[in-house]
């Protein structure tokens, strides 16, 4: 599985890992919780990357 480097516009960096690297979770037994996606889900996304503004509106 390919993971982009750059997380895109509107995504939060952490978010974006978690969901399409696979690596992040190999260490969790079946079923378990990832203690950091727990946190980020009671807490929220603190950090967006930023969308570019549209020009045309």
């Amino acid at each position: 599985m390919v993971v982009s480097v750059q997380t895109p516009p509107g995504e939060c960096p952490q978010c974006w890992q978690h969901a399409h690297d696979r690596r992040v979770h190999r260490h969790l037994g079946p079923r378990e919780d990832c203690p950091s996606c727990v946190d980020h889900l009671r807490n929220g996304c603190p950090n967006i990357v930023p969308k570019k503004k549209s020009g045309w509106w």
